[in-house]
């Protein structure tokens, strides 16, 4: 048995009838490449049934602890069937792209059964010039974006022959706890939670701003700020100052309904990091102010661009080299602002570049577990409650959302690779969006691409394509060739200074 996170328990906190805490990819193949040239739903059952070793999450099952006495733990499913999670659908022709992104909208939408593993795949037929689809949908409190990276590594190869299987696992034992076993487990835990908060608090505190989902809590932000104070006056120098960020209203902060948009493309990594050098920036600095660019041009369409910028969630691996291959979730979630504000994209990415490179500092200066000290504020059996409180306080008119969005980069290879021998063209990511929060741009690289995929609310953003449009015409803004000599000084010159 092992048991869930303080972090990984807020994944699963999250879901009601309107959200959903799955997060997956949607990856584009080449069957030519594979035995026949074809690739079958049976040819992914046998891939995936030979890797299991590899990939422990996928034969794990929930098991609550009664009374949400303590976190939940995870345990070997006796009765797993790889049948019920490996599926194939197919699209009705012609097979565009807005359809694949309404059938991946919708099957994203239905929650995973809690009864099995929480996981699901599906190969899809019907894709133009005989591609295949494969939908990954897997519970984000099993992985986040670098352990979803290496769940997807155990499935792929460097060559289209693949390589030697791993040694099998021995079956997991018949015998699962019992409800009466799992009430004792959380009887004995409730002692240790006043030690765990004490324990955490030194730490947590004086850092509690940098999680808006109880620095907003009345008392507890106040008390953080006081602890902050008092580092700084110490000299103790762990905490650094943060912007005082305030997300303004739009169509996106709003209540989510139970059902999505999807949206998805590419652009070249070769473009992203040529305007990355030509400005001494990362291409995390770039990809973020074409965000902001796309962003600014959905909103101005609607006619409601903030005169404030846009505050950005942004995902920070935290795990260590240690902590490879043990899944669950090693992230912090940091703050940034989004410059839907400022017109000129040269000026955009000189100033996103500051703003990045100021949370890089706030985040050396964090402890590493700091979102998961501060989740230690919340008992266990109130953790539902509270994740459920927060969202309808964001979504409210009187409360004010954490974030706008969120902007995720997942680094990824950047050499051919091969599931069960079709080649991978290309991987599409697809993320969560909460009451609040009603969009998500997450992209990962891969092979000299970086494919984007867009989540958002089906009725707070019904043009959603738009962005991923915008997304493109950001990028060709930034280009060399059609920047112009005057404002490349002027950006020069700034960003020397």
């Amino acid at each position: 048995m092992r048991q869930l996170t303080a972090l990984d328990q807020q994944f699963l906190a999250l879901e009601d009838s309107r959200h959903y805490g799955h997060v997956g990819g949607l990856a584009i193949l080449d069957p030519s490449t594979a035995p026949g040239g074809a690739l079958t739903v049976l040819d992914l059952q046998r891939l995936i049934a030979e890797r299991l070793p590899l990939v422990p999450p996928f034969r794990w099952r929930l098991a609550q602890v009664p009374f949400d006495l303590d976190y939940a733990y995870w345990v070997e499913d006796p009765d797993f069937d790889l049948e019920f999670h490996v599926r194939e659908i197919a699209l009705a022709p012609p097979g565009t792209d807005a359809q694949l992104g309404e059938q991946v909208a919708r099957i994203f939408a239905r929650p995973l059964d809690r009864a099995r593993p929480l996981w699901e795949l599906y190969l899809i037929h019907g894709l133009p010039e005989g591609r295949i689809g494969v939908l990954t949908k897997i519970h984000h409190a099993v992985i986040d974006g670098i352990s979803g990276a290496e769940i997807l590594g155990a499935l792929l190869d460097l060559t289209p022959e693949g390589r030697e299987p791993p040694p099998p696992t021995p079956a997991p034992a018949d015998r699962q706890p019992s409800e009466l076993e799992m009430l004792a487990r959380g009887v004995l835990a409730v002692p240790r939670y006043p030690l765990r908060l004490l324990r955490s608090l030194p730490r947590a505190l004086p850092n509690l701003e940098e999680v808006p989902s109880l620095s907003n809590i009345p008392g507890l932000g106040a008390a953080g700020r006081l602890a902050a104070r008092a580092e700084r006056a110490l000299g103790r120098g762990k905490v650094v100052g943060r912007r005082d960020l305030t997300p303004p209203r739009t169509s996106f902060s709003g209540r989510i309904s139970a059902h999505r948009r999807f949206a998805f493309g590419e652009l070249s990594l070769a473009d992203v990091k040529e305007v990355k050098n030509r400005h001494g920036v990362t291409v995390n600095d770039v990809v973020v102010s074409l965000c902001a660019s796309a962003v600014r041009r959905w909103l101005l369409e609607h006619g409601e661009l903030p005169s404030d910028p846009l505050v950005v969630q942004i995902p920070v691996s935290v795990r260590t080299t240690e902590q490879a291959g043990t899944f669950g979730n090693r992230i912090l979630l940091m703050t940034a602002p989004l410059y839907t504000t400022i017109a000129d994209p040269v000026q955009r990415l000189t100033e996103t570049h500051d703003a990045l490179s100021e949370m890089k500092d706030r985040h050396r200066a964090l402890p590493a577990d700091l979102l998961q000290d501060a989740n230690q504020f919340i008992p266990p059996a109130l953790f539902s409650r509270a994740a459920s409180l927060t969202f309808a306080l964001s979504a409210s008119r009187r409360g004010r959302p954490a974030w706008n969005l969120v902007v995720s980069n997942v680094p990824g290879p950047q050499v051919p690779l091969y599931m069960a021998g079709a080649r991978l063209e290309v991987q599409y990511p697809i993320s969560v969006v909460t009451d609040g929060m009603g969009l998500n741009i997450t992209m990962m690289s891969y092979c000299g691409r970086l494919a984007f995929g867009i989540v958002a609310d089906r009725d707070q953003m019904p043009d959603l394509w738009s962005v991923m449009g915008w997304l493109r015409e950001a990028l060709a803004e930034l280009r060399p060739d059609n920047l112009e000599a005057g404002t490349e000084g002027l950006a020069t010159a700034r960003h020397d200074g």
